[in-house]
């Protein structure tokens, strides 16, 4: 027996009651659950959280890290040999703090990084001082530090311009998903991950739709 795709009932329901309907309005349909995370297709979502409990959790936090990126700045800058934040980061990180905290279920990872100047074992001790500084304050905005799982330096290994000379876009931190939480023996997502994960299920904003007798 072949599966009822949705938008088709949708489709017919709108033709029998003369509503009009618009592109925005069948922007949601034919995709599933999840989808923003795994593409569109029905299966996908399902053939995620499989994946998910057999413990294959990198694709899964590869789109969170994106999605934590898109939605708030997840990278701070510095000045020339210093870790002090200026108020910048400061805002930067408080944005990162209140996302952290709506989802309860990831943890982070801070990586801090410096430009060329300088030794390579001093810019890795910099780089350090300044993913502490970053983690340090998000802990000072309410953000539990067990959620902060670690904090790691790069030193000047990871340039994002390549330039021997000082440069504020090297000077770094950069806040990533590195994994979620886990209780007693396995992870603490499931089926319903898209759930325990995200805020809602679907995030999508439904449009009214009107009917031509209104």
């Amino acid at each position: 027996m072949k599966p009822i795709r949705y938008v088709s009932v949708f489709l017919c329901a709108t033709a029998l009651t003369g509503c009009s309907i618009t592109d925005q309005s069948l922007a949601w349909l034919g995709s599933e659950a999840g989808a923003e995370v795994t593409g569109d297709g029905f299966g996908l979502a399902t053939a995620n959280n499989i994946a998910i409990q057999n413990g294959d959790l990198s694709s899964m936090m590869a789109n969170l890290t994106l999605k934590f990126a898109r939605e708030v700045p997840a990278k701070i800058n510095f000045a020339f040999n210093s870790s002090a934040l200026d108020e910048g980061a400061k805002s930067a990180l408080r944005q990162q703090a209140q996302w952290i905290k709506a989802h309860n279920r990831i943890v982070f990872r801070v990586y801090g990084h410096t430009d060329k100047v300088g030794s390579n074992a001093y810019n890795q001790r910099l780089g350090l001082r300044r993913a502490r500084a970053a983690v340090n304050y998000m802990v000072s905005q309410g953000v539990s530090r067990s959620k902060l799982k670690a904090v790691s330096s790069f030193g000047e290994t990871r340039p994002l311009v390549l330039t021997e000379a000082r440069n504020r876009e090297n000077r770094r931190t950069v806040t990533e998903v590195s994994g979620f939480v886990r209780r007693g023996r396995g992870s603490d997502l499931d089926g319903k991950y898209a759930k325990t994960v995200y805020d809602k299920y679907i995030s999508t904003t439904y449009v009214v739709v009107k009917s031509d007798e209104d």
